[in-house]
C-alpha cells in the first residue's frame, strides 16, 4: 500500500511522459490544423474539451476495472504484465505505422470545422484513438494496480490538455507569427512524431520492467 505523500510524487513521475505519447501524430496536427482555421479560439477549445471527457473517462473506467480485479485476486505483478503488454503493442503499432508521412484525408475539413467536428473529433480521437485508448488504459491500470489514488491521474490530463491546447495558446501569444511557424512544426511531428511516441513508450517499458525485476 502506498502512501499518500508519497504516491502522487511516484505516480506523477511515471505517467506524466505518456502525455506526450497521447498528442504525438494526427492528435497535435488536428490541433495545429484547428488553431489555424476560422473561428479557431471556439474550435479549439471545444476540440480540447471533448478530449478531456473522453481521457478522463477511459482512464477514470480502466481505474476502477482494474480496482475490482485486484479485489478478486488479480495481482498488481499480473497487471503490470498486462500493462507491458499493452505498451508493447503500442510499440509496434506505432512502428509500423511511421511511413504514413500524409495526414489523414479528414483533416482536410479541419479548415472549414464546426464546434460540433471539433468536440467529436477531440472526443473520438483523444479517447479512442488506438495508441491514445491504450495509453489511458495504463495509465488507469497503473495507479490501480499499485493503489494509486485516481487523482494521481489529473497530472497526466492536465498536461495532456495543456499539450494538446498549444497551438491555440501559440495563437494567442504569437498572433500573425503562429500562422508562419505552425505550418513548419506541423511538418516536423509529421515526419518525427513516430520517433517521439516511441522513446515515450520505451521509457515506461523500462520504468514497469524495473518493478517487475525489481
Amino acid at each position: 500500500m502506498a502512501t499518500r505523500g508519497g504516491s502522487t510524487v511516484v505516480s506523477f513521475l511515471t505517467v506524466l511522459p505518456l502525455a506526450v505519447v497521447m498528442i504525438a501524430g494526427p492528435q497535435i496536427l488536428s490541433a495545429i490544423f484547428l488553431a489555424t482555421s476560422e473561428g479557431w479560439q471556439r474550435n479549439s477549445g471545444v476540440f480540447v474539451l471533448g478530449a478531456a471527457l473522453s481521457i478522463s473517462l477511459v482512464v477514470a473506467a480502466t481505474f476502477f476495472l482494474g480496482v475490482g480485479a485486484t479485489g478478486q485476486g488479480l495481482s498488481g505483478g499480473t497487471l503490470n504484465v498486462i500493462i507491458l503488454v499493452l505498451l508493447l503493442i503500442a510499440m509496434v503499432r506505432t512502428f509500423l505505422g511511421r511511413g504514413q508521412s500524409e495526414p489523414p484525408k479528414w483533416m482536410g475539413r479541419l479548415q472549414a470545422a464546426t464546434p460540433q467536428f471539433s468536440f467529436r473529433l477531440g472526443f473520438l480521437l483523444l479517447g479512442f484513438f488506438p495508441t491514445d485508448i491504450i495509453t489511458s488504459v495504463t495509465v488507469g491500470s497503473y495507479l490501480a494496480a499499485h493503489d494509486f489514488p485516481l487523482t494521481d491521474a489529473i497530472p497526466f490530463v492536465l498536461v495532456t490538455l495543456v499539450l494538446l491546447a498549444s497551438p491555440s495558446l501559440g495563437m494567442v501569444v504569437l498572433g500573425e507569427r503562429a500562422e508562419a511557424i505552425l505550418p513548419k512544426i506541423r511538418d516536423w511531428m509529421n515526419t518525427n512524431s513516430w520517433i517521439v511516441s516511441e522513446v515515450v513508450i520505451l521509457f515506461f517499458v523500462a520504468s514497469i520492467l524495473n518493478g517487475l525485476l525489481g
